[in-house]
C-alpha cells in the first residue's frame, strides 16, 4: 500500500548470511560461561538464535532456593570487597577497556547470536560497557571521597558528608541490550562497594556471562558479581525480598510490578521504563542529514530500543522534501543475518516482539493508515525479521499512535508551529527521549527545554545524549524513576551518612545566660551571617 507522490513499494535488499556454521558459538565457550550461572544443577533451558530460529547455547536455570544462597555468599563476599580502597575495586574496570579490545570479535559474535540484531548496533553495546565503565572507574575514586560540608555555626559545628553501600544490589536487565544494561549498570554499583545479584534475561545471558568470565579473569572477587537465569514466576521473589537496592530497566507494567513488590520494605530502587518518542524536523533542517539521521534514531536495533524514536513530527515547510528522501534511504536499507557489518537492520529477538509489531501495523492499515515503505515480515531472511516500515494518516485511536510499539515501525504526521508540535510531543505518558533536527543549535535548545523527556538530542537521534557520561540518563513521567549516568549513576547505589561534631560552644546557652538572650544573639547572628554572606 503506497500513498501521494512516495516511490512504490519496494522490498528491502537483503545481505545473504555465510551458512549455518556461521550462527553457532564453540561449545567450550559455552560451557565456561554456562559454569557461572548461580545453579544447582536443576533444570536448563535452550538459547535459540533469532537469526535461523536453531538452538545456540543451553544454560543451566537457577532456583528460588539458588537465588538465596547466591545471597548468602553475596553478603559474605561484599563486607570484604567494601573493606578495600576505592582505588582497589576499580582496578578489574581499569584493566577491561584493554580485554574488550582484544576480544572484541568474540564479544560482537555473543550479542549477535543471541539478540539477532545487526553487527552495528553491537558494536554500540561494545563501545558502552567500555566507555561507561572507564568513565566510572576514573571518577569513582573522586566521588566516593568524604567531603567536608558547611556547618551549623561556622568555625564551631564541622560536618563530614561518608559515603557507604547499600549492600546487595538486585539488578534486572532486558534483553534488547544485554551487554550494555547489564554491564555498564553493574560497573558503578561494584565500584560502590556493593555485591550485585544479577538476572538478565535468558535469552539474552550469554552476554552477561561473558563479561562476568573475563572480569573475574582480570581481578574481581568471585562471589561480588553472581547471576541468577530464570523466570520471573520462580525466582523474582527472592530476588526482591532479598534486595538492598533495585535497579531495574524494561517495561512501565514491569517497573509498576517491581516498585509495587519493594514499597513495604522501603527499599529503594531506580528504573528506566518505556518511551513513545518524539523527533522533530524543524523548517531548517537539512533534508539529507535528517533523513539519515531519522534511519538511526528509528531502526537501530530493529526498534527495539527505550529510545528509539516511533513519532516523528515534520514542518510543512520541509515536509514534501524530507518525507520522499527518508522513504527512499529505508526502502533501501540492507537487512542480513550475517556476523558483519554488511546488514544494516537485523532481526526482532523474539517471537513476541514480531507478533505486537505485526499487529500495531495491521490495525493501522486496516483503519486508514498508509504504508509509504515496509509493513511486512520477512521469513525469507529469518523467522523474526520484519522491513524497517515507515507510516503516515496514524490517528489517536490507533495502538501504534499511542503506545510503544518497540520495533522498526515510525509514523510520520506534518505539524505548522513550536507550540503546536511542542503540545503533540508532551502529549504522551512518557518522557523518555526526544530528538530535534535543526541548523540553528540555539534555536533546537529553546525547543529542546519546553520537551518533557529526560534526554533530548538535537541534531542526532538518541547516541548524542546517552554516550555522555557525565550526564543523567533517565525518563519522566511513566518512563521512569532515577538515572543512570553521571553521578547520580553511581552515588544511586549507596547510603549518605553526615557525620557533625560541635567544637567550643554548644547548641544551648553558655553558662548562666538566659533563653531570653540566648535566642536574641542567635537571632542577630542570622542577620550577620547573611550580610558576611558566610550562609
Amino acid at each position: 500500500m503506497a500513498g501521494g507522490s512516495y516511490p512504490a513499494f519496494m522490498a528491502s535488499p537483503t545481505v545473504p548470511a555465510k551458512g549455518a556454521a556461521e550462527h553457532e558459538l564453540p561449545t567450550s565457550l559455552i560451557d565456561r560461561l554456562a559454569s557461572h550461572v548461580a545453579s544447582g544443577g536443576g533444570d536448563t533451558a535452550t538459547i535459540p538464535t533469532p537469526f535461523t530460529g536453531e538452538p545456540l547455547a543451553t544454560v543451566p536455570l537457577s532456583s528460588a532456593d539458588d537465588v538465596r544462597a547466591a545471597y548468602r555468599r553475596a553478603r559474605e563476599a561484599q563486607r570484604a570487597w567494601a573493606r578495600l580502597p576505592v582505588r582497589e575495586r576499580v582496578k578489574p574496570f581499569l584493566r577491561l577497556q584493554d580485554a574488550l579490545v582484544d576480544r572484541r570479535e568474540e564479544i560482537l559474535d555473543v550479542i549477535q547470536l543471541e539478540t539477532g540484531k545487526a553487527r552495528r548496533h553491537a558494536l554500540e553495546e561494545f563501545l558502552d560497557v567500555a566507555l561507561c565503565s572507564l568513565y566510572y572507574a576514573r571518577r569513582a575514586p573522586g566521588l566516593l571521597k568524604p567531603r567536608r560540608r558547611q556547618g551549623m555555626m561556622p568555625g564551631v559545628t564541622r560536618v563530614q558528608e561518608l559515603r557507604h553501600p547499600k549492600g546487595v544490589v538486585a539488578l534486572i536487565a532486558p534483553w534488547n541490550y544485554p551487554f550494555a544494561l547489564g554491564a555498564s549498570d553493574i560497573a558503578p554499583a561494584l565500584m560502590a562497594g556493593n555485591a550485585v545479584i544479577h538476572k538478565p534475561d535468558t535469552q539474552t545471558c550469554l552476554s552477561s556471562l561473558w563479561v562476568l568470565d573475563l572480569l573475574i579473569e582480570l581481578g574481581l572477587p568471585r562471589d561480588v558479581w553472581q547471576i541468577a537465569v530464570g523466570d520471573p514466576a520462580e525466582i523474582g521473589d527472592p530476588l526482591l525480598e532479598e534486595a538492598d537496592y533495585v535497579s531495574f530497566t524494561g517495561s512501565t507494567r514491569g517497573g509498576r510490578a517491581i516498585a509495587e513488590k519493594v514499597a513495604p520494605k522501603l527499599v529503594a530502587y531506580s528504573l528506566e521504563l518505556g518511551g513513545k518518542n518524539p523527533m522533530i524536523v524543524m523548517p531548517d533542517a537539512d533534508v539529507e542529514r535528517t533523513a539519515r539521521g531519522a534511519v538511526r534514531a528509528c531502526f537501530t536495533n530493529a526498534g527495539q530500543l527505550c529510545i528509539s524514536i516511533e513519532r516523528m513530527y515534520v514542518h510543512e515547510d520541509v515536509y514534501d522534501r524530507f518525507v520522499p528522501r527518508f522513504v527512499e534511504i529505508v526502502k533501501g536499507m540492507k537487512l542480513g543475518a550475517g556476523l558483519d557489518f554488511s546488514a544494516e537492520m537485523g532481526s526482532l529477538t523474539y517471537p513476541r516482539q514480531l507478533e505486537a509489531v505485526t499487529r500495531h501495523v495491521d490495525q493501522a492499515v486496516k483503519e486508514g493508515a498508509t504504508v509509504l515503505a515496509g509493513g511486512r515480515a520477512r521469513p525469507d531472511i529469518g523467522p523474526l525479521f520484519y522491513e524497517p516500515t515507515i507510516l503516515t494518516d496514524v490517528d489517536e485511536g490507533m495502538d501504534l499512535c499511542a503506545n510503544e510499539t518497540f520495533g522498526p515501525v515510525v509514523s510520520i504526521y506534518k505539524y505548522r508551529d513550536e507550540d503546536e508540535v511542542v503540545a503533540r510531543a508532551n502529549d504522551t505518558q512518557y518522557g523518555l527521549n526526544a530528538s530535534i533536527w535543526t541548523k540553528n543549535p540555539a534555536r533546537g535548545r529553546r525547543l529542546a527545554a519546553r520537551i518533557q523527556a529526560g534526554t533530548v538530542n538535537i541534531n542526532d537521534g538518541y547516541g548524542a545524549a546517552y554516550a555522555s557520561y557525565d550526564s543523567p540518563m533517565g525518563g519522566m513521567k511513566q518512563s521512569g524513576v532515577g538515572r543512570r549516568h553521571g553521578a547520580e549513576g553511581l552515588l544511586k547505589f549507596t547510603e549518605v551518612q553526615t557525620i557533625a561534631s560541635q567544637h567550643v560552644l554548644d547548641l544551648e546557652p553558655p553558662g548562666s545566660m538566659d533563653y531570653d538572650r540566648f535566642a536574641s544573639l542567635m537571632a542577630t547572628g542570622v542577620k550577620l551571617m547573611k550580610k558576611l554572606r558566610i550562609k
